[in-house]
């Protein structure tokens, strides 16, 4: 697995995210556990999750305490692996999402995190969404003060823009170590938000790479390039547009949702598809 770095650590190019084994659609257990077990057998370093990935109000964490069992009961080293979970962002239980930017109520989530996790220390923890009723550089303090605390190793901040990158970055002290982002064949509007993490040397980690759990499927469908592509290598356009994304730029890990094995299998040899500069161009020209 080719590998690259959130701050000095170094990660696999691609990594996994967790939400489709706790949300609305999920699978069972067993299935979860094999799917993040697959993933790791297949060189994944890097798992994303969240505290709010969970479906019911009363399972607050349902994705960071499945990871965390995954993680125990892997035949491998675990040790290398970073585990990225988020705060400030909430499911009451009724199919809603509403936030929490008050610095207290991120300290407070990221202790709990650590807890399910069942590590002294998250490896990176990020301010999952902009609360408009809290300063957003108030939200960001929680973060210096987790990581002056040693309750995270590393700092990132979600759903940003250009602003909001910058500021967290000054208040930070230079330690902003990621920016989590929607970013996909689909939605490319996170493309001034990529260019100036590459700019910084800050690692943009595309949620929702492939264009949502609903649409994934149908990515070569939606985006015919994709698939002229993907034929042409004898491949997935799901590969064929992790591969694009990756050439964005070498501060790029995209973070495709799995509940299936079979999924991120076909996700990770992304990291060693190689497009020529005609085929990027073609990608980069789809809509």
């Amino acid at each position: 697995m080719q590998t690259r770095h959130i701050a000095d650590v170094p990660v696999s190019a691609i990594g996994l995210g967790g939400m489709p084994m706790s949300i609305e659609g999920r699978p069972d257990r067993q299935r979860s556990i094999a799917t993040i077990h697959a993933a790791l057998d297949a060189g994944v370093t890097l798992v994303d999750t969240a505290d709010a990935y969970h479906l019911h109000a009363d399972e607050v964490g349902h994705n960071e305490e499945l990871i965390a069992e995954a993680l125990r009961t892997w035949s491998g080293d675990a040790s290398s692996v970073l585990v990225a979970t988020k705060g400030g962002h909430l499911r009451p239980g009724d199919g809603t999402w509403t936030v929490n930017g008050r610095p207290e109520y991120l300290k407070q989530a990221a202790q709990e995190s650590a807890r399910r996790l069942g590590v002294e220390a998250i490896g990176l923890y990020q301010f999952h969404r902009p609360d408009p009723d809290v300063p957003y550089e108030e939200s960001v303090g929680a973060l210096v003060d987790l990581l002056d605390a040693g309750t995270i190793r590393l700092a990132g901040i979600s759903n940003a823009n250009p602003d909001q990158i910058r500021l967290a970055q000054d208040v930070l002290g230079g330690r902003l170590a990621s920016v989590q982002n929607q970013y996909s064949p689909a939605f490319r509007s996170s493309q001034p938000e990529l260019d100036l993490c590459a700019e910084l040397g800050i690692a943009f980690l595309p949620w929702s790479p492939l264009g949502g759990i609903a649409k994934a499927a149908d990515l070569g469908d939606t985006f015919a390039p994709f698939a002229q592509v993907a034929q042409a290598h004898g491949v997935s356009p799901q590969q064929v547009a992790l591969a694009w994304e990756l050439a964005q730029a070498d501060v790029v890990v995209p973070i495709p949702g799995a509940s299936r094995p079979a999924s991120i299998q076909d996700s990770v040899l992304a990291a060693d598809l190689q497009l020529t500069r005609e085929e990027l161009d073609r990608l980069d020209a789809a809509v």
